[in-house]
């Protein structure tokens, strides 16, 4: 949209900016076909001299531009007022990057040509209202990916007490998040206002399963156990959980492939993706990503009883009374 003082939309400098931005648009590869008043102006030129075209240009004349106008020139193109002009882009697709491509030309040429007798708008039909909402959604995008990156990081921060830790539980959950954009992007999925909560949803359910094993894994370290056998021992207590939930999820959204309708059947692909490659990651890359940063064997902290106490605490408690009684007797005698 082009705006002008009132009943000056027709002047010939203004015209003719309108013409200079038609032309740069129609440069584009994915433009198929523009139009205006500048474009009825030169129809309505070669019209008036018996339809030559070596009359194809922009009237230089101010009355025969006044009298398009006035008489010719549909509302579609000028208002009542002559205080607005309507330019028209004919595209050949709505997909992000053809948007784009026109709104950086627009906004460039507003940035050249505006003064304060024209000013070149944003376009406010279909494609301009998707290409607004195309530049909210990505800013929104990455404040959403940091919001729940910070909102996994300091809580894991504060319970885990450990740098260390947390890049172990949180670099999984990255890799699944770049991993699922590239899935997006092979599937022709666009980042929108239904798809933008996807990721951020994988990211939050993700995360609990490496906080499950890094839990337990940590909890073994500190009595004493080595690598393996603290996450062995992660994986007999959480690890079977933790796959059965991953399956679990992947298994009911994954069954939305099968729906008519496109945009559920790609859902279900990309929650699914992400349920079982958190899954894997917490099972696979995280006691990777922990035999690099956290050390092989922390010692007991101090109060805590190490594996050996451990270990003979638990046999006691397996120990029967009556076991109890006659070892007793038999150290008396």
């Amino acid at each position: 949209m082009v705006k002008t003082q009132p009943f000056q939309c027709n002047r010939y400098d203004l015209v003719a900016q309108v013409d200079e931005l038609e032309w740069k648009l129609q440069q584009l590869p994915q433009v198929e076909s523009t139009n205006s008043f500048a474009a009825l102006a030169r129809m309505a030129s070669a019209g008036m001299n018996e339809g030559s075209f070596m009359w194809y240009d922009l009237p230089r004349t101010q009355g025969l531009l006044n009298s398009i106008a006035g008489r010719g020139a549909p509302r579609e193109l000028i208002n009542q007022n002559c205080d607005l002009m309507t330019v028209y882009v004919y595209l050949k697709d709505h997909k992000a990057e053809t948007l784009d491509q026109v709104v950086q030309v627009v906004t460039k040429f507003a940035d050249e040509h505006d003064t304060a007798e024209i000013q070149f708008l944003s376009a406010a039909g279909s494609a301009g209202i998707e290409a607004a909402t195309n530049i909210v959604v990505k800013q929104a995008n990455n404040q959403i990916l940091l919001l729940v990156y910070a909102a996994v990081t300091i809580p894991a921060f504060v319970t885990f007490r450990s740098w260390r830790a947390v890049i172990c539980a949180v670099l999984p959950l990255t890799l699944t998040t770049i991993l699922a954009e590239a899935l997006m992007v092979i599937l022709g999925i666009g980042v929108k206002v239904a798809t933008l909560p996807v990721i951020a949803l994988g990211v939050g359910i993700g995360v609990d399963y490496s906080l499950y094993v890094m839990s337990v894994t940590l909890c073994e370290l500190r009595l004493g156990r080595n690598l393996s056998e603290a996450y062995y021992k992660a994986l007999q207590f959480t690890g079977k959980v933790v796959v059965l939930t991953g399956l679990t999820l992947a298994i009911a959204v994954g069954a939305r492939i099968f729906s008519p309708i496109k945009f559920r059947a790609d859902m279900g692909v990309l929650l699914a993706f992400m349920f079982l490659l958190n899954m894997l990651g917490a099972l696979i890359l995280l006691p990777a990503l922990t035999c690099i940063f956290v050390p092989v064997r922390i010692r007991a902290e101090p109060g805590k009883p190490s594996s050996v106490d451990a270990k003979k605490a638990f046999t006691l408690r397996r120990e029967s009374p009556a076991s109890l009684v006659t070892s007793r007797s038999n150290g008396g005698t």
